[in-house]
């Protein structure tokens, strides 16, 4: 693993560096002016003074040459400054991502505790169990977030009153209370996921020949599930587990803007909205960033959770492709 990390880290950024370039061609593309936005009233625009404003922030140059001064820029941690609320960009970030960061922390939790053990009791009890299990998570893997959203919000928020439906909240309890239902319509899909490829792995571990030997040998089935199915099937589950965190990001933006919570994913619609280009940027980026690092971890990681796998992503002992003894 070790050889291969120098590896891993030039592939992380040159997608980094790849993706950046997508995004700010891609925001460059959008309808609209950044040069009329930035100008303040369109009564009062004139040919010359759309001219000097372009020239003042660089607008008039072309795209390679802005990509370059935004991207230095941004490794310097200037991110530039919001077309729509004049403050700087960082700041913005800086203020809404803890909301964020706490809502997909509490949602993994959710889609774990609840995914893997769905997916172990699925697999150690079929019959009416599994099958019950099965359509629960097919039921809830066909569910969009904002459907789940409206659904919590009209049941548990509103008929019931059991939990707030918009807001943050003040400290620990608080928070967890407001975030409670929002993390759910989050990790509910996910869910779904993580309980079909624990139910999965769990079911080809234990059709393994070492179970087999392991039952023979007079093991108890408390010991062969713990020591040997499980063991053996942690591998796709926590890479699985890493990569839908990691997607969960992008997730936020229709549950944040339907809780009303002042996260990224609600910056992000309003920046949208607004076409205000740096805000839109700088939050695509980051999703990306996000995505691609924790993506990179799981993969530097699983191969210590399973021997089997090289660091390569290979199983261990077979050659790679295009390649004979």
């Amino acid at each position: 693993m070790i050889r291969a990390l120098p590896r891993r880290i030039a592939g992380l950024f040159a997608t980094l560096l790849a993706a950046s370039f997508i995004i700010f061609a891609a925001v460059y593309a959008a309808p609209g002016d950044p040069a009329v936005l930035l100008s303040g009233s369109r009564q009062e625009l004139t040919p010359e003074k759309l001219a000097a404003v372009r020239a003042e922030h660089h607008l008039d140059e072309p795209l390679v040459v802005q990509y370059g001064r935004w991207l230095w820029d941004g490794l310097q941690g200037d991110l530039g400054r919001s077309f729509q609320y004049r403050d700087h960009v960082a700041d913005l970030i800086g203020a809404r991502l803890p909301t964020t960061l706490e809502l997909v922390a509490y949602a993994t939790v959710f889609f774990v505790v609840l995914g893997v053990g769905s997916g172990v009791l699925a697999a150690l009890r079929r019959g009416w169990v599994d099958s019950a299990v099965v359509g629960g998570t097919t039921l809830a893997a066909s569910v969009p977030a904002f459907v789940a959203a409206i659904a919590l919000v009209s049941l548990f928020g509103v008929r019931l009153g059991w939990f707030p439906v918009t807001g943050q909240g003040e400290g620990l309890t608080g928070r967890l209370h407001h975030l409670t239902l929002p993390a759910f319509a989050l990790a509910l899909s996910a869910l779904a996921v993580i309980s079909r490829v624990t139910r999965q792995a769990m079911a080809e571990a234990y059709a393994s020949d070492h179970v087999e030997a392991a039952r023979a040998s007079g093991q108890s089935e408390r010991q062969i599930v713990v020591q040997h199915v499980l063991r053996n099937a942690l591998g796709p589950i926590v890479t699985m587990c890493g990569l839908v965190m990691a997607g969960m990001l992008a997730g936020t933006v229709v549950v944040e803007t339907a809780f009303g919570l002042s996260g990224i994913g609600s910056l992000l619609v309003t920046a949208i909205t607004t076409h205000d280009f740096p805000v839109t940027q700088a939050v695509l980026l980051l999703m990306v960033i996000g995505y691609v690092v924790v993506t990179t971890l799981v993969d530097l990681v699983h191969p210590l959770i399973d021997p089997r796998v090289s660091p390569g992503g290979q199983p261990r002992g077979s050659k790679p492709e295009g390649k004979t003894a």
